[in-house]
């Protein structure tokens, strides 16, 4: 496989009248054709600021992409002209939003909205666009998906909305599929079908996703690889089993930590992460965890450490080394050889 996406040092800021807030900070990462790359953090940490600014969706002001290069099938994103980067979106790369109510416009058909980018980036006329709408729809799981076209969004349940949005986003057959949260307002249930629905179309297809989301329950089956990110930073990033299995960032071993697990012999207490995120107005001069970090030491308070691989395919950005304290460590911050 091929590489489809380089992420080089992106930055993206906004500023406003109480500061400059640094939402992504120097981000860089590589997706491969037919990858999908998971990347997850609890709320405000970046992660859908990072994915919009490839997109160049950033509102302008006060939102400003400041720094970086997104290499998308040999071009610069960040550097086309307004009419080339409008071509590239919901041609090429295909963007799912959180909310489908908040993303389709409540007073146009399904079908309509649908139909719009057939005609506009295929250049189907309506009867032909029609005829791939019905298509799309049967696609991704709705019944009597010719008679639904004319209905309007309030009329489907927000599973169906968040269908027919996979739907509009898979219409001209994209190389990236960006999923932002997709399943965070539906039930468990529908979570699993949604999620299940997009794995089934990425094999059928062979497009590549990056999924955002804040559940790492949801990513286990559905990604190979994870991007934990925190204050804006990657601060580690491993295949799904290595991740898992060898969690190395103190954050991301809190966030397994608070997940309930069905394959341990005897039930485990959950944790917590104490205490807040940094405000992104006014980062710490050191590692953005350290308030928070129960492995801490006193170069993590003055130096922000950078992303280093540890194994192969794994990196994280930590000056200590945790896998010393699930092995039996004597509990003191143990500092990693750079």
């Amino acid at each position: 496989m091929g590489k489809l996406l380089d992420v080089k040092g992106l930055e993206t800021r906004f500023f406003t009248q109480d500061g400059i807030v640094h939402a992504v900070n120097g981000i860089s990462y590589t997706l491969d054709e037919g990858e999908t790359l998971a990347i997850v953090g609890e709320s405000g940490c970046g992660k859908s600021v990072g994915v919009m600014s490839l997109l160049r969706l950033i509102p302008q002001p006060p939102g400003k992409i400041t720094a970086g290069e997104v290499w998308f099938d040999g071009k610069d994103l960040l550097k086309m002209s307004d009419e080339d980067i409008r071509q590239v979106r919901g041609n090429r790369i295909a963007m799912v939003f959180q909310d489908p109510m908040t993303s389709l416009n409540p007073v146009l058909t399904i079908g309509f909205q649908l139909s719009e980018a057939l005609m506009l980036h295929m250049g189907l006329d309506k009867a032909a666009a029609r005829k791939r709408c019905v298509e799309l729809l049967e696609m991704v799981g709705i019944p009597q998906a010719n008679n639904r076209l004319d209905d309007y969004p309030h009329q489907f349940s927000g599973g169906m909305r968040q269908r027919v949005m996979i739907a509009m986003g898979l219409s001209c057959n994209p190389q990236l599929l960006i999923a932002d949260e997709p399943t965070t307002a539906l039930d468990v249930t529908i979570q699993a079908q949604i999620a299940e629905l997009v794995k089934r179309l990425r094999d059928e297809i062979g497009m590549a996703i990056i999924w955002i989301t804040h559940d790492l329950g949801v990513v286990a089956g559905l990604a190979n690889r994870v991007i934990v990110m925190y204050a804006g930073f990657i601060v580690e990033e491993a295949t799904v089993k290595e991740l898992y299995g060898n969690p190395r960032h103190p954050y991301t071993v809190g966030l397994l930590g608070s997940l309930p697990r069905l394959d341990e012999a005897r039930a485990h207490r959950l944790t917590s992460i104490e205490g807040l995120p940094p405000d992104l107005i006014d980062l710490p001069k050191g590692c953005p965890f350290y308030a928070r970090c129960h492995y801490r030491i006193d170069r993590c308070a003055t130096e922000n450490p950078n992303l280093e691989p540890v194994a192969p395919g794994h990196r994280i950005a930590c000056w200590v080394d945790v896998t010393k304290f699930r092995l039996g460590g004597n509990g003191a911050g143990q500092e990693v050889a750079r």
